[in-house]
C-alpha cells in the first residue's frame, strides 16, 4: 500500500480504479510573421469561438451548480475581452511581430505569475483561471479541442488522476463515470475546487508530482475526501475502514435525497431554522449541498490564519461578498474576529498568557485595536449590499462593552455615508452569549441587539470551570449540565421578551438528544456543521411537541 496526502475540497470516500487521461500538449512555437493584421484577425476569431464555447459551458454549469457558481464562467467570458490582458497580447504581436499563439502564451505566463505571487490565497488561485482561458484561446488558434479528454477505457467509479484541473474541465466531468479527481498540483481555493464541491465530486489537489509518476492505469485507489488522504493498492484493513466511511456518506446522501427542500417543522407545526457553521469560503459548497437555511456562524478570524499581516479592507470585502452572494438571499451571520485563546495570528503580536481562555480575546482585542476593528466593520457593511447579513460580536460580558461596540458601528456607518459608499440599512446585529455573565444580564443586553448566538462550547467551559483544551477535564465537562441548560433557557426567554431572536451555534446545537429540549425552550435557530444539517432536520421532523 502507498499513501499520499493532498488538500481535499469535498467530504466523501471513493474506492475505485485509477484512470490516466492523455492530455494533448499545446505546442506553441515562436514564429516571426510579417502580416500582423492576419494574426489579429485569427486572434479575434479564436476569441469569438472561445466565447461561444464558454457560453455553452455556462449553460451546463447553470444546471449542475446553479447561477451563483455558474457565474465563474461569466467572469471567464469577461476575461477574454479584458482590457489589460488584450493590451498585453496586442503589444507583443506588434512589438515582436510574432504569431498570435505565442503572444497569448507569453501573456498567460506573465499574468499567471503575477497572480501566483500575490499574498492573498484567493487571488493566487486566480492564476488557474488565466491559464484556463489562455489554453482555450491557444487551442482554438491551433484548431484543437480544449479541455481534458476522458480516457476511452474510463468506467463507472473511475478516479481521474492528472497534473491539474481547470474550471472548464471540472464542469464537464462526466459524473456518471468519474467518482473522484486527484491532481498533483492546484489549489483548494480555485474555481475548479468550488465547482467540484458543488457537484459533489471529491477532488484532492496538491498530491505531488511523485504521486503522478508512481501510478498506473487500473490500480485500485481510495480517495478520502474528509482527510485528503489517497491510498493506492490499499491493504484489507484500510479498505474495510474506507468502505465503512463510504457507507456513512451514502446514508447522508440518502437523507439529502429524502429531505432536501423540506421544511424544518415538527409534526405539530413548530418551525425552527437550521443553518451551518463554517470557517472559510472553502466550506460554502458543503453548506449548499446540505441544504442549510443559511450560515449561522462564519468565523471571520480564519481569514487571518496564514497571513503575515492583517487583511486589508478590500481583501476582507472580497471574502465576505463571496460568502453572502453564494447564499443567494439566505441570511449569513459573520462573527467579528475572535482572536486569542486557542486562535492566534502571529501578526497580532499577542503575548502568551497563563490562562488565555480568561484573557485577551474576542471583542476585547477589537475594542483595544479600534483601527483594525473599523477596517473589518467597513468591509462587512460594504458587503451587506450583496445579500442578507448579520454581524455578531464575540465574548461580550457587559452592557458597557456592547455600547462601545455599537458606537463604533454607528461611527463606521456615518463615515461610509459621508463618503457615498453604499451599505444596507437592514444589517442585523447580535452578540455571542458564551459566558455566564452575558447570560445572567441577557435581559439588559437583548434590547440592544437583534439576536443572540449561544456559543455553547465556551458557555460550558466557563460555567463548569473546565478548560475545553485540557483532555483531563473531559470527564468533568458535562454538556447536559443543569446549570448550562438553565443559562440557555434564561437567555432564550430574555431574548424573546425583548424582541430579539436566539440561536445556538456551538457544538451542542448538533446534539440531537437535546433538539426537543431546545425547541421547547424557544430556540429559533440551530447552526451546526454542514454535514449535520440533515440529521438535525430529520430529528426535528419526527418530533411531536403536543404530547
Amino acid at each position: 500500500m502507498r499513501k499520499y496526502t493532498g488538500k481535499s475540497v469535498y467530504g466523501s470516500v471513493v474506492v475505485g480504479k485509477v484512470s490516466l487521461p492523455k492530455r494533448k500538449t499545446l505546442a506553441v512555437k515562436r514564429v516571426r510573421v510579417e502580416d500582423i493584421e492576419t494574426e489579429k484577425q485569427r486572434l479575434e476569431e479564436a476569441k469569438r469561438i472561445s466565447v461561444l464555447q464558454l457560453c455553452e459551458i455556462y449553460r451546463k454549469a447553470l444546471v449542475k451548480v446553479g447561477e451563483a457558481n455558474a457565474s465563474i464562467f461569466e467572469i471567464h467570458i469577461m476575461l477574454v475581452d479584458d482590457e489589460d490582458y488584450n493590451e498585453s497580447v496586442y503589444s507583443i504581436l506588434e512589438s515582436q511581430r510574432v504569431n498570435a499563439e505565442y503572444a497569448v502564451a507569453v501573456t498567460a505566463d506573465n499574468f499567471a505569475q503575477m497572480f501566483a505571487a500575490m499574498e492573498d490565497s484567493y487571488m493566487r488561485a486566480r492564476a488557474a483561471d488565466v491559464r484556463d482561458i489562455s489554453d482555450r484561446l491557444i487551442a482554438n488558434l491551433l484548431g484543437d479541442l480544449p479541455n481534458i479528454p476522458m480516457p476511452a477505457e474510463t468506467e463507472n467509479g473511475s478516479v481521474i488522476c492528472a497534473c491539474d484541473l481547470a474550471p472548464s474541465e471540472a464542469i464537464l466531468l462526466d459524473t456518471d463515470k468519474v467518482s473522484a479527481f486527484v491532481a498533483a498540483q492546484g489549489s483548494s481555493n480555485s474555481h475548479a475546487a468550488i465547482l467540484a464541491r458543488n457537484m459533489g465530486i471529491p477532488v484532492i489537489f496538491g498530491a505531488g508530482e511523485e504521486f503522478l509518476s508512481e501510478i498506473e492505469n487500473g490500480e485500485e485507489i481510495i480517495v478520502d475526501g474528509y482527510t485528503g488522504e489517497i491510498y493506492l493498492e490499499p491493504d484489507e484493513e484500510t479498505r474495510a475502514f474506507s468502505l465503512e466511511k463510504q457507507l456513512a456518506h451514502g446514508e447522508r446522501k440518502r437523507l439529502l435525497t429524502e429531505l432536501k427542500g423540506k421544511d424544518n417543522v415538527t409534526l405539530d407545526g413548530r418551525r425552527i431554522n437550521i443553518c451551518a457553521n463554517i470557517g472559510g469560503v472553502d466550506n460554502i459548497g458543503e453548506v449548499l449541498l446540505n441544504d442549510a437555511g443559511g450560515i449561522g456562524l462564519f468565523r471571520s478570524e480564519f481569514i487571518c490564519f496564514g497571513c503575515s499581516q492583517y487583511p486589508t479592507e478590500e481583501q476582507q470585502l472580497a471574502v465576505y461578498r463571496r460568502v453572502i452572494e453564494s447564499m443567494a438571499g439566505k441570511r449569513v451571520i459573520i462573527r467579528t474576529l475572535d482572536i486569542g485563546a486557542d486562535k492566534r495570528a502571529d501578526f497580532f503580536g499577542l503575548e502568551r498568557e497563563e490562562n488565555p481562555a480568561l484573557g485577551y480575546r474576542g471583542i476585547r482585542v477589537s475594542l483595544e485595536r479600534p483601527e483594525l476593528f473599523k477596517i473589518q466593520l467597513r468591509a462587512l457593511y460594504r458587503a451587506s449590499v450583496f445579500g442578507r447579513l448579520g454581524i455578531m460580536f464575540p465574548m461580550i460580558t457587559s452592557v458597557g462593552e456592547l455600547s462601545a461596540v455599537l458606537d463604533i458601528c454607528g461611527e463606521v456607518k456615518r463615515e461610509l455615508k459621508e463618503q457615498g459608499v453604499n451599505y444596507s440599512e437592514n444589517v442585523e446585529t447580535g452578540i455571542m452569549i458564551e459566558t455566564p455573565a452575558a447570560a445572567l444580564i441577557s435581559d439588559r443586553l437583548a434590547p440592544m441587539v437583534d439576536f443572540f448566538g449561544l456559543g455553547t462550547n465556551d458557555l460550558i467551559q466557563y460555567t463548569l470551570a473546565c478548560d475545553r483544551e485540557n483532555p483531563n477535564m473531559e470527564k468533568y465537562s458535562d454538556p447536559h449540565h443543569e446549570a448550562v441548560m438553565r443559562l440557555i433557557e434564561m437567555s432564550a426567554r430574555n431574548a424573546h421578551e425583548n424582541g430579539a431572536w436566539v440561536g445556538i451555534c456551538g457544538e451542542l446545537a448538533a446534539d440531537t438528544t437535546l433538539t426537543e429540549a431546545f425547541i421547547r425552550m424557544g430556540i429559533d435557530e440551530l447552526s451546526v456543521a454542514p454535514s449535520m444539517v440533515l440529521k438535525v432536520r430529520d430529528t426535528v421532523r419526527k418530533l411531536d411537541l403536543s404530547v
